[in-house]
């Protein structure tokens, strides 16, 4: 694997920092990912510190890569089947290869309403014992837990162009669960490999 360089044009340095807001205890870290597989990696490197009942908001444009990061996410997790975006079926439940937990892949794309839209997926019974990856679930699932991590994924702009395959990805833990995980999210900043 070739380490991602050191800094992609004109994007900030991957930060890491703490500070508690009115959700509760908040630990973020910013992380600059330049290719696919590098937002695969950032997935693998994120199920590193995932556990059953964990709740993972993705956010980000059509394209931005947030099934590729969930793809990452199932193979750290080592769950079976192919990680495929779950637009047309809204939700997918991959099962673990082994004795982690199975990881259930939401869309909530085109579900318009919030919780209440949602409950037909159970949800609420499948978190306690599988991770719930969910795109597009903004301001649709977060009355699921107090504790959960939210992932922004933003193409990266320099010098008035896009940088093709360039991300700024904002990994932030909200609650009590992720409080005492400052550590392990600012750990995502380390360079991500190819």
């Amino acid at each position: 694997m070739e380490e991602v360089p050191r800094e992609a044009p004109h994007s900030p340095a991957p930060e890491a920092f703490a500070s508690v807001t009115a959700e509760g205890a908040v630990a973020e870290t910013l992380i600059t990912v330049d290719s696919p597989g590098s937002m695969s990696e950032l997935g693998r490197r994120i199920a590193g510190l995932l556990r059953p009942g964990d709740l993972v908001l993705l956010t980000g444009e059509l394209g931005a890569g947030k099934t590729t990061l969930t793809r990452g996410l199932g193979e750290g997790l080592g769950v079976r089947g192919a990680v495929t975006s779950p637009t047309f079926v809204i939700a997918r439940v991959h099962p673990p290869l082994g004795d982690g937990p199975a990881l259930v892949h939401v869309d909530a794309y085109r579900l318009g309403g919030g919780l209440e839209e949602m409950e037909d997926l159970d949800l609420d019974v499948s978190l306690p014992e599988s991770v719930v990856v969910v795109e597009w679930g903004d301001g649709k699932v977060e009355e699921l837990s107090e504790d959960r991590l939210h992932v922004v994924i933003s193409r990266a702009v320099g010098h008035e162009e896009v940088l093709d395959d360039v991300r700024q990805v904002s990994v932030r833990g909200i609650g009590a669960r992720w409080a005492g995980a400052a550590d392990g999210l600012a750990g995502l900043a380390e360079r991500v490999a190819r």
